[in-house]
């Protein structure tokens, strides 16, 4: 699996590198590309989902950036690793599963670092003693898929609480710095890189 790792460009605008990801995603799609993961850093950016409700952005001076992912709205920020796997899928295609297999990628790449993270039922993503400190939220065209997964690695998680992330009242936001860890961002993004590619290559259409 191709990686592309942006972070060394810094925090960079959410426009900017969802068209990077369309452009990729299109040619993946097509064959034309291998499976990529797109490795960034996002400036402080809100973005909601197509299960965001009006009641999940209580502040309307928020200024939320609407996409075409599944769940609802959360925080981008510095701090943060931000993974897309662009992956052209096998067929019969198994979304929940693909989700869980990112999820379990997360686990383990956390538990490289001594955090132990888990699944709650009924709620994606990966948690860490009830908070959550890795958001997951994909979207599969034309048989590939797309957005991904964001890390809290030393996110300042105040910010996410302008909005009600992943549309969630009633749990708390961690990140790795906040569970103990001293990791940089290319630590982070080197194991999350790994797991993903051991866990994602059973979907993988064979070229």
């Amino acid at each position: 699996m191709n990686i592309l790792c942006l972070l060394d460009r810094g925090p960079l605008s959410y426009a900017e590198v969802d068209g990077v990801q369309r452009e990729i995603h299109a040619a993946v799609a097509r064959g034309e590309e291998p499976d990529t993961l797109i490795v960034w850093q996002a400036k402080d950016v809100y973005t909601a989902g197509r299960r965001t409700r009006p009641e999940d952005v209580p502040d309307p001076s928020v200024p939320v950036v609407k996409v075409d992912r599944g769940g609802s709205v959360t925080y981008h920020g510095p701090g943060q690793v931000i993974v897309y796997p662009i992956v052209r899928v096998r067929l019969p295609k198994d979304v929940v599963a693909f989700v869980r297999a990112v999820e379990a990628a997360v686990i383990e790449a956390l538990s490289t670092f001594g955090v132990r993270g888990e699944r709650i039922a009924g709620r994606s993503g990966v948690w860490v003693g009830g908070e959550k400190i890795c958001a997951v939220g994909l979207k599969f065209a034309s048989d590939t898929t797309m957005h991904g997964l964001a890390l809290n690695v030393t996110t300042d998680v105040s910010k996410f609480f302008r909005v009600n992330p992943c549309g969630i009242t009633d749990a708390g936001v961690t990140s790795m710095e906040r569970q103990g860890v001293d990791a940089s961002l290319e630590e982070a993004a080197a194991a999350l890189t790994s797991a993903l590619g051991k866990h994602l290559a059973s979907f993988q259409q064979e070229r």
